[in-house]
């Protein structure tokens, strides 16, 4: 394991120290998850389909969240759910 120090411009850019970057070059994507104060960097073409699949559904299942926090969700019982559910 490597480690080094970097900070954050003023435009928000971070640089990667060269010393961690020998196997990078212009263009690459990265997967940056944050978690509370932790930043997970990783090379997105490092990432198998079934990774970038459940990020996907990471992503739309915290977007249902934030719409159910915000009250926009419709509450109904069981039988008009599955009435509902059959006109799809």
């Amino acid at each position: 394991m490597e480690i080094a120090l970097t900070k954050l411009s003023s435009k928000g850019q971070i640089v990667i120290p060269a010393e961690l970057r020998e196997d990078m070059k212009e263009g690459d994507q990265f997967l940056i998850i944050k978690s509370d104060n932790q930043l997970i960097l990783k090379k997105a073409t490092a990432l198998d389909k079934q990774f970038k699949e459940d990020l996907e559904f990471a992503k739309r299942t915290e977007e249902a969240w934030k719409r159910y926090e915000k009250g926009e969700f419709i509450k109904m019982d069981f039988d008009k759910f599955t009435e509902e559910m059959k006109k799809w």
